[in-house]
């Protein structure tokens, strides 16, 4: 039998510090400022953003987050709502740490860090419970992590959770919560430099006349990657990804990297790797957040995808979706004219996720495959008599002997073809047939600073600056070449409450 996952809840401890300034407020830098509150310290949040733009990245995400659970009881502590018709009709499984540790690294080529990643694993549940004993609500991610076969609806892939309203959701619940706790949230304050001193750090908040001195016991910085910094994209991911577009927030543009370099901070990780996805072709530059992550098109095991020259160019089911989808966003960048096509038929629509049926999709439907591929001609550049091509040539290879089970790697692939399709492999036979069009949408970048499990920032000598802190996406170690779906909001929660509570507590 499984051990159940017990959650511990931290003890509340006066702070030494008088004062935690957080830089972000996002997922990390709102729970880090809940812990450091929590702890007894005063806590001001400094967001670069206006208040309706608020949420870093959060705000664009799905709210999945990916956690250790030993079965339904587990998740019941998270979401008590659970019904007991859900649970007689869903087959929620469980994720073991054994499980969590196997994904992270091979998806990471088994470069990740593992005392960091130690960390977020073994506190992931924990950490989702004492979210819930704040007030943040969880639900079951139905719509994008489970299917219906056989009766029974079974969750797939690892992630089994997210937060009530998804990131926007999130956002709101965190900020409630802090604000009942009593942080001070101050919305278009960019802090802008970090100068150490004798009791800590001045946070300089705007630039010229304007900037004025923020004094802080300890900082925490939770202000995200460089994903918006198109120069820096360029410089440090390689040449074209500055004409990638930007999923989530225009606002993190590497100033928590730039801030702690200047006072001596260590870079660290993936500096050209990052989490890109497949988007809208005709998404705007930045994330929206009318659409908020609906932009993303995240069902393509279920169908091919081809590039303007007619040819598939990835194994669409080499994995699960939530092992492959932030690793193929680059690959459509690689392609001619940085877009590609996924391609479904009738037999399989219904299984596509509802970010499919927006309003605002660049799509092509037809009754046969030479009309869908006259069609994307006329919207994009397309060869259209090798797309049909193509096409024929991967139904021929489809082996139909194995039973299609998206629920599983069911190894129902193809035979014989230059790219093959590991799993989930149907002919493409049966119209009406659907094309989307897809470019690369960047999410965040893996590269940051060097971090230790406390969640501190440590310097060019590999000993912890004092007072400093960081979490969310700069961190850098843990995620290299690729990213299991949903560890982003859990490694942000996870290191921004180590975070806020080491900071409050003087532990820097």
């Amino acid at each position: 039998m499984p051990v159940p996952v017990v959650c511990a809840p931290l003890s509340q401890l006066e702070s030494d510090l008088t004062h935690v300034a957080v830089i972000g407020a996002g997922n990390a830098a709102l729970n880090a400022a809940i812990a450091a509150r929590e702890a007894g310290a005063d806590v001001t949040v400094l967001e670069r953003a206006p208040h309706a733009l608020r949420g870093g990245n959060t705000r664009f995400t799905a709210g999945a987050m990916r956690t250790v659970y030993s079965g339904v009881d587990d998740l019941k502590r998270l979401m008590p709502d659970l019904s007991a018709d859900e649970v007689e009709r869903v087959d929620f499984g469980s994720y073991s740490r054994e499980r969590f540790y196997d994904d992270l690294g091979r998806v990471t080529q088994y470069r990740t860090d593992p005392e960091l990643a130690e960390r977020l694993i073994d506190s992931s549940f924990e950490t989702l419970c004492w979210m819930r004993d704040k007030g943040v609500r969880f639900l079951p991610l139905y719509g994008r992590q489970s299917f219906e076969v056989g009766g029974k609806v079974r969750f797939w892939g690892g992630v089994t959770v997210e937060a009530w309203g998804g990131g926007p959701g999130l956002v709101d619940s965190l900020g409630a919560i802090a604000d009942e706790a009593g942080v001070d949230v101050r919305f278009g304050a960019r802090a802008t430099a970090l100068d150490r001193t004798a009791d800590g750090f001045d946070v300089r908040v705007g630039n010229g006349s304007e900037a004025n001195t923020l004094a802080a016991d300890a900082v925490v910085l939770a202000c995200g990657g460089f994903e918006a910094n198109p120069a820096w994209r360029a410089r440090y991911l390689g040449p074209g990804w500055d004409l990638a577009k930007v999923r989530g927030s225009r606002f993190n543009t590497g100033d928590g990297i730039r801030m702690a370099v200047a006072i001596g901070a260590a870079t660290r990780g993936n500096y050209s790797g990052c989490h890109a996805v497949g988007w809208d072709l005709n998404a705007p530059e930045f994330g929206d957040l009318d659409v908020g992550d609906n932009f993303q098109k995240h069902s393509y095991p279920l169908g091919i995808m081809v590039n303007t020259d007619g040819r598939r160019f990835v194994d669409e089911g080499a994995d699960f979706r939530n092992y492959t989808y932030a690793r193929y966003g680059g690959e459509v960048l690689r392609q001619p004219g940085q877009c590609a096509w996924q391609i479904f038929d009738a037999k399989v629509s219904p299984l596509l996720r509802d970010e499919y049926r927006i309003g605002r999709v660049t799509k092509a439907t037809a009754d046969s495959l030479d009309a869908l591929a006259t069609r994307i001609a006329t919207m994009e550049t397309m060869n259209a008599p090798e797309l049909v091509a193509e096409i024929e040539r991967f139904n021929a290879a489809v082996d139909t002997g194995t039973p299609f089970d998206p629920t599983v790697r069911d190894g129902r692939g193809t035979r014989g073809l230059e790219v093959p399709k590991s799993n989930w492999a149907n002919r493409l036979d049966t119209p009406p047939f659907e094309a989307y069009g897809v470019t690369c949408g960047i999410t965040f970048t893996f590269g940051g600073l060097a971090v230790d499990a406390e969640a501190r920032v440590l310097g060019e000598d590999g000993e912890p600056i004092p007072g400093l802190f960081a979490a969310g996406e700069l961190v850098g170690g843990l995620y290299y070449f690729n990213y299991p779906g949903g560890t982003g909001l859990t490694s942000g929660a996870v290191f921004g409450r180590q975070a806020g509570t080491n900071a409050a507590r003087g532990r820097g």
